[in-house]
């Protein structure tokens, strides 16, 4: 055996150690290290046809996902299977010898991107310490934004996302208006809250309320006072990772709350906010 083909043994031996320390490493934080499934991705965000963007240089650690090799390779791209091993060793002896590869095939979505070929030529490549890589792209449109860091219980909250926009066409009402929650169901409840904003405005109204007039009647009217009340406050700063529509959710149930109390039945929900917010300053305080 000559050296290169001792060296890219020794260094597919190297890489299947670091597969097998991810896999600890993740078992211990409780963050998973496995790559993304880009069917699995198309269909909870209902991906819109690839759109072939050209020959770009991507960096290696916006790949996170892979059409047909996600259980062959970890999130760095370390193998984690060993019948991996001899075409990973054809690839880096091709690496050492400077023999010129094709670039590899990917799909972007958001900032993101999956393979659609070139498995083994991103994990040579991580191996040997590049950054980049040259790569044939195809960006399939997506309603939500995707980024890193990118797990695969992010696609659950994603997907809610996504349907989100889809039954209420929230994103075309009020473009670059952007609506995030991070509680568990609080898409469901913002169809919901929705729902019944268009079904007391028919009854007011004596007709029958559009969804696209009900949605942008109720972000006028509801959502966006709260959240001008919220922004002002400041106190979005002091809840890690929470957003402006977290803090409408919260304040609704407490105008929900306030309602069943004698004498506060017509309560604003601006006024809501304000009382909710103080409550929170005055728990920092």
């Amino acid at each position: 055996m000559n050296e290169l083909n001792v060296r890219s043994a020794s260094d597919f031996g190297r890489a299947r150690i670091r597969a097998f320390l991810h896999l600890v490493q993740s078992a211990l934080s409780g963050h998973s290290y496995r790559l993304l499934s880009y069917d699995e991705v198309r269909e909870k965000l209902r991906l819109g046809g690839p759109v072939y963007r050209g020959i770009q240089t991507v960096p290696l650690d916006k790949i996170v996902g892979s059409v047909n090799r996600y259980h062959d390779f970890d999130r760095f791209f370390a193998p984690t299977q060993t019948h991996t091993q001899e075409r990973w060793r054809r690839v880096v002896l091709a690496w050492y010898r400077e023999i010129g590869l094709p670039p590899v095939l990917l799909y972007k979505v958001g900032e993101v991107y999956f393979v659609v070929d070139g498995n083994h030529r991103i994990s040579v490549a991580r191996s040997q310490g590049q950054l980049y890589i040259d790569a044939d792209v195809r960006e399939a449109a997506s309603r939500v934004p995707v980024s890193e860091p990118i797990e695969p219980e992010d696609l659950i909250r994603l997907g809610e996302r996504v349907e989100f926009l889809e039954r209420t066409q929230f994103d075309r009402i009020r473009p670059g208006v952007e609506i995030e929650t991070t509680l568990l169901g609080g898409y469901d409840r913002l169809i919901e809250h929705i729902a019944v904003h268009r079904y007391f405005m028919g009854l007011k109204e004596g007709r029958e309320i559009p969804d696209s007039e009900a949605v942008a009647h109720w972000y006028e009217t509801l959502y966006e006072p709260v959240v001008k009340v919220i922004e002002a406050s400041g106190v979005l700063e002091a809840l890690d990772g929470r957003t402006n529509t977290d803090l409408y959710l919260w304040v609704m149930d407490h105008l929900h709350y306030i309602r069943e109390q004698p004498g506060y039945d017509d309560m604003r929900p601006d006024a809501a906010a304000e009382d909710f917010v103080g409550r929170i300053k005055r728990k920092q305080g």
